[in-house]
C-alpha cells in the first residue's frame, strides 16, 4: 500500500540517498543522483548547488523511558486531577493532606502485606507460568535451598537477609569446630550492624507477634520508659542492646581487619550507640587499622551526641577532620554534610564555621548538593534572629543553574526548608525563584506526597500575604487538589486575603471547597467565615449566597450521626447566622436561630436584635417583633425597652397585640415602678 503511494522518481530519490550514506564497513562512496525529471536533472547539473552528506548513525541507545516521556511532554497537569498514584482507584480519592498521607499508607501497607504473604508462604509462589521464563522478571526465591552447616549455607542465608538463621548456622560452625573465613564473618557483621540487633522486618514482626500473644505479662512493665537524656543516646529507647549478638560475634572473632571495625562503628552510630561507636574507633586506632570515608562520616554525625557543648562538638569534629588527613583518607560530599548537619546543632558556632565549610567544599572541587543547601539554611534562617536574604539568594543562583541527581537522603528536605525561608523573610520573589527552580527537570522528584504539602502549603501562605488577590485565586485554582490539599491556615490566609482586598463575593466557592476538604466542622474557620459574611450588607445576589452558606452551616450544627459528635452552637454563631437569615427575610428561619440564645444561656448583640427587627418589619411580621421585645426583657438587656418603642412606632399592631407589648415588662420599667412606689410612701 505504501509503495503505490510513491512514484518512481520518489523512489529513485530515496535510493540515491542511500547510496550516499555511510556503509557498514567504513567506505564511504558517492553516487550521483539521476532521474527522469529534468527540473531534477537541472538542479544536479548545478555545479553551483552543494549536496549534502547525510550521515547515519551506526547505533543510537535511546534512553528507556524515552517514549513514556514524548508522551508525557504532550500533555499538560489537569489541575482538578489529585495525585496520580491515587487514580488507579476511585475510593482513594483523598479530600484533604490527612486522608492523602492515610491512603498513600494504605497502599505501601498493601505492597508490604503482599511481601510478608510471600516470604511467609512462599511454598504456594513456586509456579512458573511465564513461557518463556525470564529469570530476571520473577520473583526471587526467598527460601533457602543449600541444607546441612556449612559456610556456604551461610553464606545463602546471608545473602537472603535471615538474620536468626545466619545467626545459628554461625554459632554451629563455631561449636563444631569449623572455620568461618574473614569475608564470610564481616558479611555476617554487615548483617546484623545493619538491622541493629539480629532481627529483620519480617522476624521482628513474627516475635512481636508472639509476645503479645504471651499470657501474664506484667503491666508495670509494658509501661513506656521515661525520657532521659544519656550520653552517646541518640533516640530515648536505645536499639543496640548489650553483648547483642553483634558484639559476642565481634569479640570471638579470631581476627579482626578494618572492616570489622568500621562495620560495628556504623552499626552503633546508626542504632543509638554513639558512646560505643566512639570507644570502638579507639579501639581501631590503637590495632593500627585505617577507618574508611563512611566511617568518619558515621561518627561525624554522632558528634553532638558525645559532646554537650556547642565548642566542644566542633572540637571533636575537627579531631576527625585531622585523622582523616593524617591517614590518607579523602572527604566526600557526604562528609561535609555530615559536618553541616552537625554544625547545625552547634549554635553561633555553626554560622561562624558552615561558610568555612563550604569554602572547602570548593577548593576540594566537591559540587554541593541539596542537603548542603539545606544544612546551610537550617543554620541561618532558624531562630528568631533571621539573618538577610544574601545567603539564599545565593544558594539560588547556584540552584537555578543546576539539575539534582539524589546524592544524600537529606536532599528531600531542600525545597520545603527554602520555602520556610521565604516566609519567614517574607520575600515572594525568592519564592518565585525557588519554584521555578524546583520545577525545573527532575527536581520535583524531591518532593513525596507529604513533602510537596507543606512545599504548597507554605507557598501559598505566602502568596495570600503578599500577592495581589487575582494572583492567589489563579494559583490556588491551578494548585488545588492537584499539587497539594489546602490546610486550615491555607483557607484562614484565604480568607483574610479576601478580606483585604475586598472579594467577599468569593467566599460561597471557598466555603464549597472546605465541604470538599472536610473542613465543614472546624469551628476557627466558620466563625472567620460568619464574620466576613455578616460584617456589612452586601447586593441581593451576594447576600442570597451567603444565606445559603448560613444554612449549610446551620445543617452543619443540627445533624447527628454516631461517627460525629454534634456541633456546639456559640453565640458568635448564632448571631453571625441570624444575622445573614433576617437580611434575606427569612423571619421564621432568623427566630429560630434567635431562640437558641436562650437554649445555650447566650445574650444576643444588639445588633443582631435591630436586624432582625428590621427584617420583621420588612416582611410585616409583628408576632415576631413582640417575641424578640420578650427575648430581650427575659435576659434583662437594657436595649428592651429602646425595642419595645420602635416595635410600638413602626409596626401597626391590634389590640390583643398592643396588650401583648405593654404586659411585657422589663428591668428599666420594674425599676421605675419600684421607684415610684418607694416615693409614694414615703
Amino acid at each position: 500500500m505504501a509503495a503505490r503511494r510513491l512514484g518512481g522518481s520518489s523512489w529513485q530519490q530515496v535510493v540515491s540517498l542511500s547510496r550516499r550514506c555511510c556503509l557498514p564497513g567504513g567506505r564511504r562512496e558517492r553516487y550521483r543522483c539521476s532521474s527522469s525529471s529534468k527540473a531534477l536533472g537541472k538542479t544536479v547539473e548545478n555545479s553551483e548547488v552543494s549536496q549534502e552528506e547525510i550521515v547515519l548513525p551506526r547505533k543510537k541507545t535511546w534512553d528507556k523511558l524515552a517514549v513514556l516521556q514524548t508522551l508525557a511532554s504532550t500533555v499538560n497537569r489537569d489541575p482538578t486531577a489529585a495525585h496520580y498514584m491515587f487514580q488507579d482507584d476511585p475510593f482513594l480519592m483523598p479530600r484533604n493532606a490527612a486522608n492523602s498521607r492515610l491512603f498513600a499508607l494504605s497502599k505501601e501497607s498493601g505492597r508490604n502485606a503482599a511481601k510478608y504473604i510471600i516470604k511467609q508462604f512462599p511454598q504456594y509462589f513456586d509456579k512458573t507460568f511465564a513461557d518463556p521464563n525470564i529469570p530476571s522478571l520473577m520473583p526471587e526465591t526467598l527460601t533457602p535451598q543449600i541444607e546441612g552447616v556449612s559456610e556456604e549455607a551461610l553464606k545463602e542465608r546471608i545473602h537472603l537477609r535471615r538474620v536468626k538463621d545466619s545467626v545459628n548456622l554461625f554459632d554451629q560452625l563455631v561449636q563444631a569446630g569449623t572455620p568461618v573465613s574473614l569475608e564470610t564473618t564481616n558479611s555476617l557483621l554487615d548483617l546484623l550492624c545493619f538491622y541493629g540487633d539480629g532481627e529483620s522486618t519480617l522476624e521482628k514482626e513474627e516475635e512481636e507477634k508472639e509476645d503479645l500473644e504471651e499470657p501474664g505479662v506484667n503491666a508495670s512493665k509494658q509501661k513506656a520508659p521515661k525520657r532521659q537524656f544519656q550520653r552517646g543516646s541518640q533516640s530515648p529507647g536505645s536499639r543496640w542492646r548489650e553483648n547483642n549478638s553483634a558484639e559476642r560475634i565481634f569479640k570471638i572473632m579470631p581476627e579482626r581487619n578494618a572492616h570489622s571495625y568500621c562495620t560495628m562503628i556504623r552499626g552503633m552510630v546508626k542504632h543509638g550507640a554513639s558512646a560505643k561507636a566512639y570507644d570502638m574507633y579507639i579501639d581501631l586506632l590503637n590495632e593500627r587499622h585505617k577507618a574508611d570515608v563512611h566511617t568518619f562520616n558515621a561518627l561525624i554525625t554522632a558528634v553532638p551526641y558525645l559532646k554537650e557543648r556547642f565548642l566542644e562538638r566542633w572540637e571533636l569534629a575537627k579531631v576527625f577532620l585531622n585523622h582523616m588527613a593524617q591517614q590518607g583518607v579523602q572527604p566526600n560530599l557526604l562528609t561535609f554534610n555530615a559536618l553541616l548537619k552537625t554544625l547545625r546543632r552547634c549554635g553561633g558556632v555553626g554560622r561562624s564555621m558552615s561558610l568555612l565549610v563550604i569554602k572547602e567544599m570548593e577548593a576540594l572541587d566537591i559540587e554541593p548538593s541539596l542537603a548542603t543547601y539545606d544544612h546551610l539554611l537550617f543554620i541561618f534562617y532558624r531562630g528568631v534572629d533571621l539573618c538577610p536574604s544574601g545567603i539564599i539568594s545565593e544558594v539560588l543562583d547556584d540552584v537555578e543553574k543546576r539539575t539534582f541527581t539524589p546524592q544524600d537522603p537529606d536532599d528531600a528536605n531542600f525545597f520545603a526548608t527554602a520555602m520556610q525561608a521565604c516566609c519567614d523573610l517574607k520575600d515572594i520573589k525568592l519564592a518565585y525563584r525557588l519554584n521555578k527552580a524546583m520545577e525545573k527537570g527532575d527536581n520535583w522528584k524531591f518532593l513525596d506526597v507529604d513533602r510537596l504539602n507543606a512545599y504548597w502549603s507554605k507557598f501559598f501562605s505566602l502568596l495570600c500575604m503578599m500577592e495581589q488577590i487575582d494572583v492567589v485565586l489563579k494559583w490556588y485554582k491551578e494548585m488545588s487538589p492537584s499539587l497539594f490539599y489546602p490546610t486550615p491556615k491555607n483557607i484562614l490566609d484565604l480568607l483574610q486575603a479576601l478580606d483585604a482586598a475586598d472579594h467577599l463575593e468569593v467566599i460561597p466557592s471557598v466555603w464549597e471547597d472546605m465541604k470538599q476538604l472536610g473542613f465543614n466542622r472546624r469551628q476557627d474557620l466558620l466563625e472567620e467565615l460568619l464574620s466576613l459574611m455578616s460584617r456589612e450588607q452586601h447586593p441581593e445576589e451576594i447576600q442570597l449566597a451567603f444565606t445559603k452558606c448560613a444554612e449549610d452551616i446551620k445543617a452543619v450544627h443540627e445533624q447527628t450521626g454516631r461517627e460525629q459528635a454534634p456541633l456546639e452552637w456559640t453565640g458568635s454563631t448564632l448571631g453571625h447566622v441570624a444575622l445573614l437569615f433576617s437580611r434575606a427575610g427569612r423571619t421564621q428561619d432568623a427566630w429560630n436561630m434567635m431562640e437558641r440564645f436562650q437554649q445555650i444561656n447566650r445574650i444576643p448583640t444588639e445588633p443582631v436584635m435591630d436586624e432582625f427587627l428590621n427584617c420583621a418589619k420588612q416582611t410585616n411580621c409583628p408576632d415576631e417583633a413582640i417575641k424578640l421585645v420578650k427575648l430581650a426583657a427575659s435576659f434583662g438587656l437594657a436595649s428592651s425597652p429602646r425595642l419595645k418603642s420602635r416595635v410600638e412606632k413602626e409596626f401597626e399592631l391590634s389590640e390583643k397585640q398592643r396588650k401583648t407589648l405593654e404586659s411585657i415588662k422589663s428591668d428599666g420599667d420594674s425599676s421605675d415602678s419600684d421607684s415610684d412606689s418607694d416615693s409614694d410612701h414615703d
